[in-house]
């Protein structure tokens, strides 16, 4: 076996590796963006495959398990969009959404944050990472991570009926 025989296997495992350990955790960010299992793990599927395509040059970055998290959120926002504008053409014809538990309202309400709030609300929140980290993953720096979080409480606040007190 040639030396770049030997560097593609290492390569290989290397990918298997990181597919591994990250693939159900970018399915749950997907998720809580999407609040679909199944389009979580289409998109999840789809960034890793764009990971292996793109692995000779982001496999040598530091972190490569970001890279495919941001490109998992930006396929998740997208479909979100296209959702969203399939739900307004279709609103009309649709009946109303009976009254739901609270869990669910808070669901509802984390639907209603813009697809950056959303996962920077999924990130801190439920995977209970640190601001940098969710800053590169999102490809945006520390204190736009923070204005997300502090509009997505907010927000949140409001489509809830409560009291909105900041958290520094």
């Amino acid at each position: 076996m040639n030396l770049e025989g030997r560097h593609e296997d290492q390569a290989d495992v290397a990918y298997a590796w990181l597919f591994r350990e990250e693939f159900a955790a970018v399915v749950r960010t997907a998720f809580l963006i999407l609040h679909d299992r199944q389009e979580a793990e289409d998109v999840a599927q789809e960034a890793f495959t764009q990971l292996l395509v793109h692995w000779r040059k982001v496999g040598r970055y530091e972190r490569p398990e970001a890279w495919v998290r941001r490109v998992a959120i930006r396929l998740a926002a997208r479909r979100l969009r296209r959702e969203q504008l399939r739900a307004i053409l279709h609103r009309s014809v649709d009946p109303p959404v009976p009254t739901l538990p609270v869990d669910v309202d808070l669901l509802r309400a984390l639907r209603a944050l813009a697809p950056q709030q959303r996962a920077a609300v999924a990130l801190f929140y439920l995977e209970d990472r640190p601001m940098a980290e969710i800053a590169q993953i999102l490809g945006c720096s520390k204190a736009t991570v923070k204005v997300h979080l502090f509009k997505a409480r907010k927000r949140l606040a409001e489509l809830l009926g409560e009291e909105h007190v900041d958290v520094p």
